[in-house]
């Protein structure tokens, strides 16, 4: 499964794409320089994991680029309330 990160400074996007079928999408918008708003995640059924797979880039994401998450998506925020190892891109 592929995911791409779109980006164009004021909003993104991470979309896992498998065998040219769409499996999700999860979108995001800047909150500021150091912040970004998870506010949407979408997995198609035919996907098992793909929201987890998806986060996982965002987290990677963020990680890298010393970011900190905003989970607003009712999935994001779910999986960072049960992962306290997401908890250190995690914005109070």
């Amino acid at each position: 499964m592929e995911i791409q990160h779109i980006d164009d400074g004021k909003k993104g996007q991470f979309k896992a794409v498998e065998e040219g079928k769409e499996a999700g999408i999860m979108t995001y918008v800047w909150a500021g320089p150091d912040k970004i708003i998870i506010d949407h995640t979408v997995g198609n059924p035919e996907f098992k994991g793909v929201g987890m797979k998806l986060l996982d880039k965002a987290v990677a994401f963020a990680r890298d680029k010393s970011l900190k998450i905003i989970p607003l998506c009712p999935f994001a925020k779910k999986m960072f309330d049960r992962m306290p190892e997401l908890h250190d891109v995690l914005s109070q």
